[in-house]
């Protein structure tokens, strides 16, 4: 199967059916947790009921299958398919703070082609295709510019100082000292899908995320990249569904922000306490 030739299609496929559960979205806020995932990671029942529902109703409308963060899906690298996070930022949705939303991006052999991000609690719509322009609630939103880190907003992914996995702790804190050095603007929405459509729309000049999930991270990086701006991981290399972390940012502050990162060395020396 191969996309149309007009991926805008779907994007309008998509965006009614997003809208289609801003509803339930919004009545569900507050939802306790139905599912522990992990020490810090849950599902509500709002997430799962939402998930199975678009899930449905994408394929039947679109006949492209569903990947999704609660039940998984086909492939990503194979033909088309949706990539699916029904509640990105569960933690702030299910404790009331409205930095939340559903986030939907379309691939093509592993390459995202199209973006949603969807803010119901804040009343704001993402959406583009790979081409851009990015669009909020249905007006085109202005390219992104060369600018400066010291002027920027960065949003900043959550980290506990005791983590010991891919990206350790004590490296994202020390990423976060070395940044308040040059921006004192430094912001964490608790939500991947809420920095990066703000780094794509202008309001943050860039963000750092550490998770490296498709359904996190593939509808926003689109969305930044349609604007015009940067998308690498934290090393540098070109961002994919496969990356480990994402840095997302404008033309400029994109450099300053990795030259500040890679300055601080490999991240598996402060695993191993090599870096003080």
């Amino acid at each position: 199967m191969s996309l149309p030739e007009d991926p805008q299609r779907l994007i309008d496929i998509a965006s009614r059916l997003l809208d289609g559960i801003v509803d339930r979205f919004v009545v569900g806020v507050g939802a306790p947790s139905a599912v522990q995932k992990g020490p810090d990671d849950f599902a509500t029942a709002v997430d799962l009921e939402l998930e199975k529902r678009l899930t449905a109703e994408l394929f039947e409308q679109t006949g492209i299958a569903v990947h999704g963060e609660e039940f998984g899906g086909p492939d990503l690298h194979k033909g088309p398919v949706w990539v699916l996070d029904p509640i990105d930022g569960t933690f702030n949705y299910s404790a009331g703070l409205p930095s939340a939303g559903t986030l939907l991006a379309l691939l093509d052999d592993g390459v995202p082609v199209a973006g949603l991000t969807w803010l119901p609690l804040v009343n704001q719509r993402f959406s583009a295709t790979v081409d851009g322009p990015v669009y909020l609630n249905g007006d085109a939103v202005p390219p992104l510019t060369e600018r400066a880190l010291s002027d920027s907003m960065i949003g900043f992914g959550a980290f506990n100082i005791d983590s010991r996995g891919r990206t350790p702790g004590v490296y994202r804190l020390r990423i976060l000292e070395e940044l308040s050095r040059v921006s004192s603007r430094l912001r964490m929405h608790g939500a991947t899908g809420v920095d990066l459509a703000y780094t794509a729309s202008g309001v943050l000049g860039g963000c750092v995320v550490f998770g490296h999930r498709a359904w996190d991270n593939a509808a926003g990086a689109l969305l930044v990249q349609a604007a015009g701006g940067v998308v690498t991981d934290l090393a540098g290399d070109p961002w994919t569904v496969d990356s480990g972390s994402v840095l997302a940012a404008s033309p400029g502050v994109h450099e300053q922000l990795l030259s500040v990162i890679t300055d601080l060395g490999d991240p598996a020396d402060f695993l191993e306490g090599r870096v003080r």
